[in-house]
């Protein structure tokens, strides 16, 4: 695969993690959209630890193949934590903590974008040879 042999497995890892990003804040606009909704429980999404255990698995291996079968493999889950109410309406999504999350986390995607594109241009840079 062209992508593997001049990224390595960068791009792969970043395509991973864009993903997770874009999910995890679909997953905190549902919790922010349902503020108000009576009875709702938040919900949550999981993917570092996994991820990370993965990663740490497969580079113990020295097999590139490994490596890309593990960020392959690699998925997140949306999972409603246990957190009890103390709202009358049971409804246990806390505004200021969902947009909170919310910003650190579209900063985090917007980073990583960048980051993404930068890497991109010095590839085109390199191969144009300017």
């Amino acid at each position: 695969m062209l992508g593997n042999s001049i990224f390595g497995n960068t791009m792969s890892m970043a395509n991973k993690s864009l993903d997770y990003l874009w999910k995890k804040m679909e997953v905190v606009q549902n919790n922010l959209a349902n503020v108000d909704t009576p009875g709702y429980k938040k919900k949550d999404i999981s993917f570092e630890e996994v991820f990370d255990k993965r990663l740490r698995a497969a580079s113990q291996t020295k097999s590139n193949t490994q490596m890309r079968q593990a960020i392959s493999g690699a998925d997140y889950f949306v999972y409603t934590p246990y957190d009890s109410s103390a709202r009358v309406d049971e409804n246990n999504v806390h505004a200021d903590v969902e947009e909170a999350d919310m910003a650190r986390t579209s900063l985090h995607y917007q980073y990583l974008l960048q980051t993404v594109t930068a890497d991109i241009k010095r590839y085109q840079t390199a191969i144009k040879g300017q």
